[in-house]
């Protein structure tokens, strides 16, 4: 198997701030990709129902989320080995465990993202049907990780982060935030009633299943070794500082336009409803902004996930049937057959439910086995980064343990409840 690494790239860390800021880019992708139209929806829906008050579960769910992916890229800098690798030699259900949860949710979740595209690019051009918009960006992702090469896939990842930057933020300072009462919100204060909705929002800044793929990415940057490790804390550190911004700047919009208004919002149907508000009140450019601000959010998703969930699933297949203790010397390639098999299981299979209903077992099973992966990220981190698996001086410490614990217990808490709705429905 022949590696995709780009062998050009830098292979020391860089010493300077400047040449930091050039080399970012891993983690970008991961928080990018992590943050998606739900995101946004829940950030806006807070500052519409609470205003400023949970600005604190912003910053504690980006510090969460950061924990989680230093974690990743560690475990890889630190072991030379994958994460994946680390589940597996915790035993053979944790193949199983993720091997049905991969097939259910890649099905699942291709629909639903191509669905999100869609929603933002039929509001600008209604002449095209929705369906038709969400085929179409289901085929351009495809086609750009098919043919592509990694390279490619981060220019154009940076550059959508750039249009989410322009035009969420941009909105932000359209409806002049006030300053005071969101520092104010910096300070944990929890409502009567809104505990499990605070507990929520921490949860969902920024947190997928492609904070595992982050090990990958790394991989195809070349940053391999332990010396490595300081500067993956500070690319990571910069891509949930961002994060954050995005989930404030709706935030922001909820509590300065839309709090005390009564008004309430659904779904993702909810941004293009926010979008036809702004543009009644600042005009038709307030609307193709934030407009474009959604696309460019769901269509980081669609990219993130379709370049980086088939390394996970192409590294189960080559461990399937092999002992724990297998190395495999080649690092996973994009033009592996199980990569681009699953590629295809993204992209093809889930047009079929955009003109169907969706089959309520699988729906059931997707919410399950999905409740449960970020406590079972956070649980397997904390296990692996604390054993004989890890050097002594990479392992973790206090603090570590401390915010991985919090991780555990918030994801179980939020499992349990998910589970809970799921079956109840």
């Amino acid at each position: 198997m022949q590696s995709s690494t780009n062998s050009s790239s830098q292979t020391t860390p860089p010493s300077s701030w400047a040449k930091r800021l050039t080399l970012v880019g891993p983690g970008l992708i991961v928080a990018a990709t992590g943050v998606g139209a739900g995101d946004l929806v829940a950030a806006l829906v807070a500052g519409t129902k609470y205003g400023y008050t949970f600005v604190w579960a912003v910053i504690l769910g980006a510090i969460l989320k950061f924990s989680l992916n230093e974690g990743v890229g560690r475990w890889q800098l630190a072991t030379g080995q994958t994460i994946f690798q680390g589940w597996r030699s915790l035993g053979k259900w944790t193949s199983a465990y993720f091997g049905i949860y991969s097939i259910i949710w890649g099905f699942i979740y291709g629909a639903a993202i191509m669905s999100s595209c869609a929603l933002a690019t039929s509001a600008l051009f209604p002449q095209i049907d929705l369906w038709v918009w969400a085929i179409l960006h289901g085929l351009v992702g495809f086609l750009l990780v098919w043919t592509g090469k990694y390279q490619l896939f981060e220019k154009v990842m940076t550059a959508l982060v750039g249009i989410m930057f322009v035009t969420v933020v941009g909105t932000a300072v359209l409806v002049f935030p006030d300053v005071i009462h969101l520092f104010e919100g910096v300070v944990p204060s929890v409502p009567d009633g809104s505990l499990f909705y605070a507990l929520g929002l921490v949860g969902g800044v920024g947190g997928s299943l492609t904070l595992a793929s982050y090990g990958y990415w790394i991989r195809e940057k070349n940053w391999v070794g332990p010396s490595w490790i300081p500067f993956i804390r500070f690319d990571s550190a910069i891509a949930y500082v961002v994060t954050g911004i995005f989930t404030l700047s709706l935030m922001i919009v909820g509590a300065e336009f839309l709090f005390g208004t009564g008004m309430t919002f659904e779904g993702e149907q909810g941004l293009v409803q926010l979008a036809g508000l702004l543009g009644d009140r600042f005009g038709e450019a307030a609307r193709w902004l934030f407009l474009i601000g959604f696309w460019a959010t769901s269509f980081t998703s669609l990219l993130g996930v379709w370049n980086g969930v088939p390394y996970l699933f192409a590294d189960l297949v080559r461990h399937w049937n092999k002992d724990a203790s297998y190395q495999d010397p080649e690092p996973i390639s994009e033009k592996a057959p199980a990569y681009r098999a699953y590629l295809l299981w993204l992209t093809f299979p889930p047009m079929l439910l955009l003109f169907l209903d969706k089959p309520v077992s699988l729906v059931i099973l997707y919410g399950v086995l999905g409740a449960l992966f970020m406590p079972f990220l956070a649980f397997t981190l904390f296990w692996l980064l604390n054993s004989k698996r890890v050097d002594e001086k990479y392992r973790n410490r206090w603090l570590s343990n401390s915010i991985l614990v919090i991780n555990i217990l918030l994801f179980a808490v939020l499992a349990v409840q998910e589970i809970i709705k799921t079956l109840s429905k």
